[in-house]
């Protein structure tokens, strides 16, 4: 966890790594929308739309402000 971020409370996990009800850094606040399909290669970006972030183990979270 980076000491620059807020995190929300944990909402579950997936492989092993937690997955936050949202993240914040600054004054924006992205809220956990889904898992990406990702395979032993990587999780494809164009899952990815405009406004989110995939971080690692393929969680997409949505910017909301």
């Amino acid at each position: 966890m980076n000491k620059n971020h807020n995190y929300g409370s944990p909402i579950g996990n997936h492989l092993g790594k937690p997955i936050f009800q949202f993240i914040e850094e600054q004054d924006t606040r992205y809220v956990f929308d889904r898992l990406a399909e990702c395979d032993d290669e990587g999780c494809p970006l164009d899952q990815v739309k405009k406004g989110e972030l995939l971080l690692h183990p393929g969680l997409i979270y949505r910017k909301v402000s």
